[in-house]
């Protein structure tokens, strides 16, 4: 892992600001590579019994989205959950529970063998969007330049709630499989799974964000803590939130950005905290090792169990209906309630960079696996026979996530620059203009016309002045004509293309 940090670091402004690749797609790949299927150099299954790898993923991936959890809640801007509560409520619960249905019907009709509710529990494992992935694309330089900030922090909000907002829908499916009676099942999921786990995990984590947030404030007028040491919080504070969360049995990851919201609630702790770089610092560390770990974890052998009906085909299906399926349809449906959301292409790019699915998706199907008898081979009922599928199906899914969010940026900027270059091309082999016409055709004896000569003589003022040496003929021809009536004659083809594009620039820049 140190390998890949140090390597990726060499080439990191070149990765992430040129090629746009981030360290999800380029860990996970440097993963598979030396993973048990290439290299065999590094294969996290091996370190134990299949109960015991279960565990060592279960807590690997716990810490990685406990700490991008918590470092969400932190660097939202003060009260944002309570003033966009009615935006995230639209945009979590419903998409969320649609999501959940649709892929279990899909599931269900790829693999006829799992009952519906079987397939609920594999779909629960798909419903929350991973923060991690999110939080690299969203802000990255493509996305800081062409997506509005408030459509960012609203993507990271939902992705950090919805992840935390997955067990419901996990222990409701979990309870059914495996409990004889629906009302126990029922009475379980209200009782265990919405009053303890989470009600209490964002009550806990809001008094526990709370309480620090005014120790840390009464620490600092005291003159007893440093600004390191409220950086350092971004570690310490979500390793102790999940800690007392997991120990009481409670919703550990939405305990950890409850937590994060409240210390940050009233923008003390950003304040202090400002220019810092070591928490993007930790944050990139946990992100290679997390995704170089389930890059090696990926079970390739299991996509294609031919005796259970799992074959590459159907997963193919499964992922493309899942793309089109599981997200957008809600979001198109829901933005004119979600004010953030300004137009459909908005709604579009939010469905499509809302479902990505990887640290979240693994954590959650492990502690699926968790709750679910040891399979035999062949499986003797449905839970074991679900044990089977769960993982197999949720990995390729993770697989293709990945690389399809991954890679989808690059794309976009690639096929720009390919129809950039390409208008450019056609407009030099046709002798088109590349600048409006209206700059070099107008009536002299409009204000249009007078502003512009003024303009350019302006700035022919200024470039003597200045003892820059101007090409008048340049100035002259690009001077509306002193003819009466409509001018006809163009810029000159021979003249200088930055030139034109100065003059441009100061007439735009003028105010004119």
């Amino acid at each position: 892992m140190h390998r890949f940090v140090v390597i990726f670091s060499l080439f990191s402004l070149l990765m992430k600001e040129k090629l746009y690749l981030n360290e999800v797609v380029l860990g996970t790949a440097f993963g598979v590579i030396i993973g048990p299927y290439a290299g065999n150099i590094f294969d996290p299954r091996s370190w134990s019994s299949s109960t015991g790898s279960q565990n060592i993923t279960l807590e690997v991936t716990r810490i990685v989205l406990a700490t991008g959890l918590f470092a969400i809640g932190i660097e939202l801007p003060k009260n944002y959950m309570w003033k966009h509560a009615k935006s995230l409520s639209a945009m979590v619960i419903p998409t969320m529970a649609a999501g959940w249905l649709i892929v279990g019907g899909i599931i269900k009709c790829l693999f006829p063998s799992l009952t519906y509710v079987s397939c609920l529990a594999i779909s629960s494992c798909l419903t929350p969007t991973d923060p991690i992935i999110c939080a690299a694309i969203v802000g990255g330089k493509f996305a800081v330049k062409n997506v509005p900030v408030n459509l960012r922090r609203i993507l990271s909000a939902e992705s950090a709630a919805n992840d935390g907002l997955a067990y419901p829908f996990l222990s409701i499916s979990i309870y059914l499989t495996l409990e004889s009676s629906k009302r126990v099942a029922f009475g379980k999921w209200f009782l265990v799974g919405w009053l303890y786990q989470v009600i209490l995990g964002v009550v806990l984590g809001v008094v526990m964000g709370l309480l620090f947030s005014h120790l840390f404030q009464l620490s600092k007028r005291k003159g007893f803590i440093d600004r390191e040491s409220y950086v350092a919080q971004y570690i310490a504070m979500s390793f102790f939130t999940i800690g007392v969360a997991h120990t009481i049995g409670s919703d550990d990851l939405l305990a950890a950005f409850a937590a994060g919201s409240a210390m940050s609630w009233d923008g003390h702790f950003n304040e202090q905290t400002e220019g810092e770089v070591f928490a993007s610092v930790i944050d990139l560390v946990l992100n290679c090792a997390c995704f170089i770990y389930i890059g090696a974890w990926l079970p390739f052998k299991d996509f294609s169990i031919p005796s259970l009906g799992i074959e590459p085909w159907r997963l193919i299906v499964l992922f493309i209906s899942i793309t089109f399926l599981r997200r957008i349809p809600p979001m198109m449906l829901l933005y004119k309630w979600i004010p953030e959301i300004d137009s459909w292409q908005e709604a579009l790019f939010s469905g499509h960079f809302g479902y990505q699915m990887g640290v979240g998706a693994v954590f959650i199907s492990t502690l699926a696996l968790t709750e679910l008898p040891t399979p035999r081979n062949p499986p003797q009922n449905q839970e074991e026979l679900l044990a089977l599928y769960i993982q197999p199906v949720v990995a390729f899914v993770v697989l293709g996530s990945i690389i399809i969010h991954g890679l989808s940026i690059p794309f976009f900027s690639f096929g720009r620059r390919v129809h950039s270059r390409t208008l450019s091309l056609s407009a030099t082999l046709t002798g088109t203009n590349t600048l409006p016409d209206w700059i070099f055709w107008s009536r002299p004896t409009s204000l249009a016309a007078g502003v512009a000569a003024a303009a350019f003589s302006e700035q022919e003022d200024v470039e003597r002045n200045l003892g820059i040496g101007m090409d008048t003929s340049a100035v002259s021809s690009a001077r509306p004509s002193p003819r009466p009536g409509v001018s006809t004659l163009p810029l000159q083809r021979q003249q200088s293309d930055h030139k034109i594009v100065r003059r441009f620039d100061f007439l735009y820049h003028s105010g004119y």
